[in-house]
């Protein structure tokens, strides 16, 4: 059985219009709900043997926040170029050439192909998955093949502003 979670990093500053997309930092709405929604991950059982984080900024300051929030070694956090932007087929081959040894991996990238992918693997989940906000999903496999949506079902689907409990 695997656990694979994406989430999407959060809030973005629009502060500076001339700004590099890759070089955008976290808001301080953004910086507020990476630990809540950090707590919300280890609450619903994710307990990552891997996070993979898009390189830039927003993704990677996600990751260093969630990491340290939930006890994860930071020096463990790995930046994978393919995730900034992605598509579902880059995620997908992201994903498929992890080691099977991993059995609990967080993907930390950006929309619109984390909704895409959250789509692909269980169709109706949702149709946003908003800045910091998570899909999480159980695979009945033994390796990270995800060509085949059958065995897939939804672990949890949160986001900040979810008061549903």
């Amino acid at each position: 059985m695997k656990t694979l979670t994406l989430l999407r990093h959060a809030k973005s500053s629009w502060d500076e219009p001339g700004m590099a997309d890759h070089d955008r930092p976290l808001n301080s709405r953004g910086e507020r709900d990476v630990p809540r929604m950090a707590s919300r991950l280890a609450d619903a059982g994710i307990r990552p043997s891997l996070i993979l984080s898009s390189p830039a900024l927003r993704a990677w300051t996600t990751a260093r926040l969630v990491a340290r929030e939930i006890g994860y070694p930071v020096e463990f956090l790995q930046r994978e170029p393919r995730l900034y932007l992605a598509g579902v087929k880059t995620l997908i081959d992201v994903i498929g050439k992890q080691e099977n040894r991993f059995n609990n991996v967080v993907l930390i990238g950006h929309n619109p192909g984390l909704t895409e992918l959250a789509q692909h693997l269980v169709p109706g989940v949702t149709d946003n998955i908003p800045t910091c906000g998570l899909v999480s999903v159980f695979i009945d496999a033994d390796d990270w093949d995800l060509r085949s949506r059958d065995k897939v079902r939804l672990n949890v689907f949160d986001f900040p502003k979810n008061t549903a409990d």
